[in-house]
């Protein structure tokens, strides 16, 4: 085949990837060398990746265990809230409204324009009363991660959702007798799963790496427990680093693996429909 001119080829690919991977990769390795220091710093031993499970340094790392469990509980949280507040408003808008499709994605997209400390200026307000109804727990910033990840959100899920025929799938499923509720999970979510997923995955990245939202409001997260230890212990902020790193990446794994595999078209419920059979074949005649 042909190359087209203008067309970048494999050397340049190859080039721009090496490029980009070496961006990535030398400040990885760099944290990995310096977690692996001895003491003495003359070699390079599991000393500090062994102290964190030492029961004599379970004082501590206590805030940093409570950080962990803080912003995996948020992670969970947000991206449930964004995707069941989100995606059954883009659906119901890209079906029945689409002259307030723009408008929906200049609103999602409001948040990006927004620094954080203002954003935070106008929740302080917000969480004084959500303080004194839910309490103080850590989980309360689920509604705030919430909005600072709705663009990228919106993003994800729209860029899947104008590439199906979302409308010609819910009219068939209707036709067959499915209900509202049944044709969003049997039908609209499996269309959307990519964009399902890359929305969650997103969701888990901004709330493992958000500082300034946790530290004005005072809450404990991986991020501000990262930064108190650091004070005292480096290390074992930067190992907590690369495993909240090797967790990204784990779940940049699974989200491709399950995208790609059994991509096929939804199953429509309420009716099995039958392949027609093959017309016999008619005798010749003679």
């Amino acid at each position: 085949m042909t190359r087209r001119r203008g067309e970048p080829g494999t050397a340049l690919r190859k080039a721009v990837l090496a490029v980009v991977g070496a961006v990535f990769a030398v400040p990885i390795a760099a944290m990995v060398a310096f977690s692996l220091r001895s003491a003495d710093g003359t070699g390079h031993d599991l000393g500090h990746w062994t102290a964190l499970a030492a029961p004599e340094n379970e004082r501590a790392y206590r805030s940093l265990v409570e950080g962990v469990t803080n912003s995996l509980v948020l992670a969970a949280v947000t991206a449930v809230l964004v995707l069941v507040l989100l995606v059954p408003t883009m659906v119901v808008v890209h079906l029945r409204y689409p002259a307030l499709v723009r408008p929906l994605e200049f609103v999602c997209l409001v948040p990006v324009t927004v620094p954080a400390i203002v954003l935070v200026v106008g929740l302080a307000p917000v969480y004084s009363v959500v303080s004194r109804v839910a309490g103080s727990g850590a989980w309360t910033l689920a509604l705030a991660y919430g909005v600072t990840v709705l663009p990228y959100a919106h993003r994800a899920v729209q860029a899947d959702l104008a590439a199906t025929d979302l409308r010609t799938l819910t009219e068939a499923a209707r036709t067959l007798g499915s209900g509202g509720v049944a044709t969003l999970l049997r039908v609209v979510v499996p269309s959307l799963r990519r964009g399902l997923l890359a929305a969650a995955f997103i969701t888990v990245a901004v709330v493992l790496g958000e500082y300034t939202i946790a530290s004005l409001l005072n809450r404990v997260t991986l991020q501000t427990s990262l930064v108190q230890v650091s004070r005292s212990d480096p290390f074992a902020a930067v190992i907590l680093a690369l495993l909240a790193l090797l967790l990204a990446f784990l779940l940049l794994a699974v989200i491709g693996r399950v995208g790609s595999a059994g991509a096929g078209r939804p199953v429509l419920p309420g009716r099995d429909v039958a392949a027609p059979a093959p017309a016999p074949a008619r005798k010749a005649l003679p």
